[in-house]
């Protein structure tokens, strides 16, 4: 799990553009079926329509690597995703492209 966090967060980093937290999606609307997972077909059905700069990979987000993410991983995913978004306003360095 650390290493795909890892790797979403490398992601996230070096593209150098901030998620939009506020738009993050709910779990209930990607999870069209309604099951408690995210399938990966369900997920390249919806994430193309998501609203936020930096969509995360499928398998960034499948921690367990069980090919569905279920709301505690879709969690981890959104707080990452506003984590960096937050340290982004405040950073004084270049890693950021709304850097101060």
């Amino acid at each position: 799990m650390t290493k795909k966090l890892v790797a979403f967060a490398a992601v996230l980093l070096l593209s150098a553009a901030p998620a939009i937290a506020a738009e993050w999606p709910s779990f209930k609307s990607i999870d069209t079926d309604g099951n408690g997972q995210i399938d990966s077909v369900e997920w390249r059905k919806n994430s193309a329509n998501l609203k936020i700069e930096q969509v995360p990979t499928f398998e960034a987000m499948d921690a367990n690597s069980t090919n569905s993410v279920d709301e505690d991983e879709w969690a981890a995913a959104e707080k990452l995703s506003q984590s960096y978004a937050a340290r982004c306003r405040e950073a004084s360095s270049s890693w950021c492209k709304d850097a101060k």
